[in-house]
């Protein structure tokens, strides 16, 4: 069964499952990716053997090394999606780190930078520019 969902993963970038599978299948399918950094005819001989799918070890080694070649591991997302309307059963989105277009465009964008300590009032900060001077009222004779 993890064969086949690791196969799935590869092929298709991301899958839905329950988050026990999701669970089980993360352990699984991190080293062949670390092993699939190194592209010699042992490595993918080894993660072929785990896999037993010739079209997901070529894509494995083909697309999926490269991208994530400077990663230095934590391939793979696990978001929860709700429950299954069956039995209830948790599940979950499992996808590749760097193959989520959504959320590479939002991470690019810079955070609004802000501070721990507090901000000078707006009033302290900068006066408010008074108000243009208006002619003086005339003064009413003083009563004796």
């Amino acid at each position: 069964m993890l064969a086949n969902m690791a196969s799935s993963l590869i092929l298709k970038k991301r899958i839905t499952t329950t988050e026990a599978k999701a669970k089980a299948l993360k352990p699984y399918v991190e080293p062949l990716i670390t092993k699939s950094k190194e592209d010699t005819t042992h490595s993918r001989r080894v993660v072929f053997s785990y896999l037993k799918d010739k079209e997901a070890t070529a894509e494995l080694f083909r697309t999926i090394a490269p991208k994530v070649a400077d990663r230095p591991g934590g391939y793979l997302r696990i978001l929860h999606t709700g429950f299954r309307s069956g039995d209830a059963a948790e599940m979950v989105l499992v996808e590749f780190v760097d193959f989520n277009e959504a959320a590479l465009a939002s991470g690019k964008k810079e955070a609004k930078k802000t501070t721990r300590r507090s901000r000078a009032k707006k009033a302290e900060a900068a006066p408010a520019p008074e108000a243009p001077a208006a002619e003086p009222a005339p003064e009413a004779p003083a009563a004796e």
